[in-house]
């Protein structure tokens, strides 16, 4: 299967292609920002109908969620026009999309303490996650046999080359740096290696599944806080964690109170997902942290 991949030299799309790269029978094409700009949806059709694939993954996008408050323009055209362009492209082509959207779609509606089902309303509460919720609308619109796939709070190797930059890194480095952290206690989300999404990634493509949204995060849920303090505890280091709240972080995106996705459409297919706390005992493992 001939394979676009789209943002293959980010920390999702790196470890999409390493494990397509595994399951063997795939000629992945990796469609960098140098041949494909997606601040330019025009460009799209062309660069799809020169690869001609029987199958497009995008991890691309514009995912700066604070940045985007002040930059919706930005936000529309990558997140909403291109994807709608891809969509398009994989509809005339026959080929399947698969694109990576996030939890940041919901979070705006009644108080929630259970899982969100993949079929959920969405509900954004800021400018990314709007722009992430009507690309994925346009998508399924457009194209009707793709796969939405959303994903959250990502940790993972960096790109070949590239040291990891994620939430793991940087508790880690600070933990260090300043003997003690201030992290947000009020936000409960699915904390999800890249490893396990990349290996979902891979068995989706082989399978012939229906459209639809599909959820592809580890399971269980835990806060920010919660989420640093068992890190700097696997680390080894001991490091006070202090709880704090989302007023106090002050970031200029509003967030989810409660963004855990439920992934029971994926478990259908292949088996559950790790829980985050065995994700991150690998990731730190594998990285050398512990």
């Amino acid at each position: 299967m001939k394979i676009a991949l789209l943002g293959a030299g980010g920390q999702l799309g790196s470890a999409i292609a390493a494990a397509l790269e595994t399951a063997g029978g795939h000629d992945v094409v990796p469609v960098p920002r140098r041949r494909l700009d997606l601040e330019d949806p025009t460009a799209i059709a062309g660069a799809m109908r020169d690869i001609a694939p029987d199958a497009i993954i995008n991890t691309a996008g514009y995912h700066n969620v604070d940045e985007a408050e002040g930059r919706p323009g930005l936000a529309h055209r990558v997140n909403v026009l291109s994807v709608a362009e891809l969509a398009a492209a994989a509809e005339r082509a026959g080929a399947r999309l698969l694109h990576v959207s996030t939890d940041y779609v919901f979070g705006g509606g009644p108080a929630r303490h259970e899982p969100i089902g993949e079929d959920a309303p969405a509900a954004p509460l800021n400018i990314y996650g709007t722009s992430k919720a009507l690309g994925d609308a346009l998508a399924r619109e457009i194209h009707p046999e793709g796969c939405i796939l959303r994903v959250a709070s990502l940790f993972g190797a960096g790109a070949p080359g590239r040291p990891a930059a994620n939430f793991v890194e940087t508790t880690l480095r600070l933990a260090r740096e300043k003997g003690a952290l201030r992290v947000v206690g009020d936000q409960e989300m699915s904390p999800t290696c890249t490893a396990d999404v990349s290996r979902a990634v891979a068995a989706l493509v082989a399978e012939s599944i229906p459209g639809g949204n599909y959820h592809a995060v580890n399971s269980g849920s835990v806060t920010w806080h919660g989420f640093a303090c068992r890190i700097v505890e696997l680390a080894g280091l001991d490091v006070p964690v202090e709880p704090i709240s989302s007023a106090e972080f002050a970031a200029p995106a509003r967030r989810p109170a409660y963004s855990v996705l439920g992934n029971s459409r994926l478990a259908a297919i292949m088996g559950p997902m790790p829980t985050w706390e065995d994700a991150l005992a690998r990731y730190l493992s594998e990285a050398g942290h512990a």
